[in-house]
């Protein structure tokens, strides 16, 4: 299963990150711990939202849409500030394996 990710600096909360990783849960201290050079400045960071992918082409795909200028108004619409429910900090649960995109709002 693979991720894809929305952070938040909780210092700087107009900065938002966006990536995809194997490992939800050993990703998000790498980037509060400073080890990517896109986030490192920004640190600390929280888990705002993220979507699971049965493998990992989709899920570069789906970062590389969300990156792009219309990805960008999807995620202001759609996925941030207001728009959904944020989610609680370290809630990671894993999501059933499945044939098409799984969308996880953890336990709202």
């Amino acid at each position: 299963m693979w991720y894809v990710y929305i952070l938040r600096s909780i210092e700087f909360p107009d900065q938002e990150y966006v990536g995809a990783t194997e490992d939800l849960k050993r990703r998000l201290p790498e980037h509060n711990a400073g080890k990517s050079s896109h986030t490192a400045k920004f640190k600390p960071w929280k888990l705002i939202w993220y979507c699971a992918f049965p493998d990992k082409h989709k899920a570069l795909a789906f970062e590389a849409y969300l990156k792009s200028h219309s990805g960008r108004a999807f995620t202001k619409k759609r996925l941030s500030q207001g728009a959904l429910p944020l989610l609680p900090d370290h809630r990671i649960q894993p999501v059933a394996q499945r044939d098409d995109l799984i969308l996880h709002r953890d336990q709202l």
